[in-house]
Order: structure tokens, then sequence, then C-alpha cells
């Protein structure tokens, strides 16, 4: 049997992709691309998803760390957006690695859970431990900004988080009913973690970041509020999950 080529297994992958609907534009065309060669070095590599995850997490926390402990400059921005944007890469990388060697795991879908909470949550805390040390910005209501966009991106995330899961329980379809557009992929490029990661390229210049920073809050926070009334409106709409009933003798 011949050994298997990185291009046949990047195939491979290719062919088992998930739809694209709903899912915006750098993870669509970019951030599952990068992932799909990353993975199919893994397996070729004897990788696990797990694996995969922790180098994710890890490449993640590297950036954010010098990012919370680095006074700002251009190559700090480069160094951050780098291990922000490979730790991204990774995490697409582990699904697609998952899905190649025959399906997740519970296990496996709890740490890739488990990791991005915590990416979420560290990364904007770094912004304004970053903003409040090295003194960017002589007003400080600038460091509302960060605090806010980590109040948005958690409820984002446990909305996300907790409708799917409402969905499957009450035998609700999860998937995307709204097609696959291309033009939907790029209105809601900015909610995009990895377009964050990319504005952290401006991080040498502070001022320029913080509002590129700011009009990707302004962003999240609508779509977050349309997302919550299409949401309730959803929740409405299930039934109750039917309760068992038991005869007492």
């Amino acid at each position: 049997m011949s050994r298997r080529s990185i291009g046949d297994v990047v195939g491979e992958l290719s062919r088992a992709q998930k739809p694209s609907a709903g899912t915006p534009a750098y993870s669509r065309f970019v951030n599952r691309r990068i992932g799909r060669y990353l993975a199919a070095g893994a397996f070729l590599a004897g990788r696990t998803p797990n694996q995969i995850s922790l180098t994710s997490g890890f490449c993640s926390l590297v950036g954010i760390v010098v990012l919370a402990t680095v006074e700002p400059s251009v190559p700090l921005a480069l160094v951050v957006t780098l291990m922000l944007v490979l730790g991204y890469a990774f995490d697409s990388a582990d699904g697609q690695l998952a899905r190649l060697r025959g399906g997740g795991s519970p296990l496996g879908e709890w740490l890739d859970h488990m990791i991005d909470c915590v990416k979420i949550a560290l990364l904007h805390s770094a912004v304004l431990i970053s903003f409040y040390r090295f003194d960017a910005f002589s007003n400080e209501l600038v460091l509302l900004i960060p605090l806010a966009y980590l109040c948005v991106s958690a409820v984002l995330f446990f909305g996300l988080i907790l409708v799917d899961q409402l969905r499957r329980r009450h035998g609700a379809s999860t998937a995307n009913v709204r097609g696959d557009s291309v033009v939907k992929s790029l209105l809601i490029a900015p909610t995009d973690y990895g377009v964050l990661c990319l504005v952290f390229l401006t991080f040498g210049w502070p001022r320029l970041f913080a509002t590129l920073y700011g009009v990707l809050l302004a962003a999240n926070l609508l779509f977050l509020l349309a997302a919550i009334a299409k949401w309730y409106r959803e929740m409405a709409a299930l039934q109750p999950a039917p309760r068992s009933t038991g005869v007492n003798g």
C-alpha cells in the first residue's frame, strides 16, 4: 500500500468540509484552508485532534501573554498577530482532523470549547491590561472598550452554545437554512475571530488599533442584539421536552 501524500489528504479533507452556510468570510475562505493543510500534516504525523487543540491553545496563549506584557510596537504587533492567526488555524485543524479520523469525541468537543472560552476571556483582558499598563491613552474611557468587548464576546459565545444544545434537546434542526451565501459571509465578517486577529497588526499604533477594535465591538454588539431577537423567537417556538411519567403503587 503506497504512502498517502499531503495533497491526497488535503483533497480528502476538502471533500469532507463542513457546510459553509453562515460562516464568516475569513473562516470560510482563509482559516479553513490553512487548517486543512495543518490537519493533513498532523494526520500524516500521527497526531490526535486533542493534541492539535492543545497546540491551538498554546499558540493563542503565547500571543496573549506577549500582548499583555510587552509595550506596543510594530514587532510586537507582528508576533501577536502571527500567534493568534496560527492558534486560530489549529483551532480549525482539530475538527478537520477529527472528521478525517472518523469523528470527534465528547472529550474533544469539550476541550475545544473550553479553550475557545479561555481564549476569548484572556484576549480582551490582555488588551485592557496593555492599555492600562502602557498608558497609551489620556482618556481612561478607552479602557471600557476591551471590557465591553469581553462582555459581548462571552455572551455571544454562551448564546451560540446554549441555543445549539437546546435545538438538539428539543429535536429542532441545527442546520443553517438561509443558504450558502458569499454576500452573507462578507456581511458578517466583522464578527469573525480571524478578522479580530488581523486587527492586531495595527497594535503598534494604539490609536488606530483602538479605532478599529471599537468598530469591531460595535459590529459584534449589533450582531448580538439581532441574534438575541432571533434566538428568542426560535426558543419560544420550541415545544417543552416531554416529561417522564411514573406510576405510583
